[in-house]
């Protein structure tokens, strides 16, 4: 199995004094990556620009994208742009790609909403011209630092996404957290251990030959540090209006909750349970898990 990973969702870019001390004090800590989301919103950094800030902070972490809603990029601009960050970083680009599910940031940019199946094909025709405007034979194509291209990350938990991963992603990103059906697009619920187990084996099959192949990214979506865990667990149903009971919540991948200790051995316990490697936090739980890497490392 392959050595730990560990990366950090990226929010706060309110001044470069701020995001140079945010990397640093991951980079201490022990992460392996800084990772930058793809939204709308006042709070929510542009992924390129950021991304090079981050690695220019930073001495060796990677810079990723965490993820690339595919639907606001035309995949010659897209290639310019990550050709551009993977030079301008020293080649620490992952290039993650998903198909978007806030519909709400659609009407915003003032682009179609399409059905979720003609997003995937539009992510698939992507990955298609990425690799052609990569390739060195291309007469319009684009130099990166790596070759024959950064590492691409797919995420998603759907049938077509996961075997689009498990065909083309250097890394799969795995989430438990499912849209709701019947509800407005961007309406999430957290999944069961269950839930996720199934996913992950369904991925694993997919893959094949190619399973030794795939990294496999698991965002966790907070860290709870706690010397009760039921009661913390208890709190936060409470507090998420959860449709989980305590004791599902404290069995579900999405959230770690207990002292640093039992964090640690639930981290170890998802690497040998579903085979994920690579974990990454949410911005906010940076320095509460960032105790854990060298724990577990140790």
């Amino acid at each position: 199995m392959r050595d730990y990973r560990f990366g950090f969702n990226l929010r706060d870019t309110t001044s470069p004094a701020d995001l140079r001390e945010t990397c640093r004090t991951a980079e201490e800590f022990g992460y392996d990556a800084v990772l930058v989301p793809d939204h709308l919103g006042k709070d929510c950094p542009s992924p390129f620009p950021t991304m090079v800030a981050a690695a220019a902070a930073t001495e060796r972490m990677r810079v990723g994208s965490f993820v690339l809603n595919i639907g606001f990029w035309n995949p010659a601009v897209l290639a310019r742009d990550v050709a551009a960050t993977d030079l301008l970083t020293g080649g620490r680009l992952d290039l993650g790609l998903g198909v978007g599910y806030m519909k709400s940031e659609f009407d915003a940019a003032g682009i179609p909403w399409q059905p979720f199946a003609e997003r995937v094909d539009r992510l698939e025709r992507t990955l298609d011209e990425l690799d052609r405007l990569f390739s060195p034979d291309a007469p319009d194509g684009y130099r990166t630092a790596q070759h024959p291209r950064p590492p691409v990350l797919i995420a998603g938990g759907s049938d077509r996404v996961l075997k689009l991963a498990a065909k083309r992603a250097d890394i799969v990103g795995h989430t438990a957290i499912w849209s709701v059906k019947g509800k407005p697009p961007g309406t999430l619920r957290t999944g069961s251990h269950e839930e996720f187990a199934e996913r992950v084996r369904f991925f694993q099959e997919q893959a094949g030959d190619r399973l030794a192949e795939i990294e496999v990214n698991f965002l966790i979506q907070a860290v709870v540090v706690a010397d009760d865990r039921r009661a913390a667990a208890e709190k936060v149903v409470a507090e998420r209006n959860l449709e989980l009971t305590a004791q599902q919540l404290l069995d579900a991948p999405t959230i770690l909750i207990g002292t640093l200790d039992q964090i640690a051995e639930q981290v170890a316990d998802h690497r040998e349970r579903y085979g994920i490697t690579y974990f990454s936090v949410h911005e906010p739980y940076m320095r509460t898990f960032g105790p854990v890497i060298k724990m577990l490392r140790s």
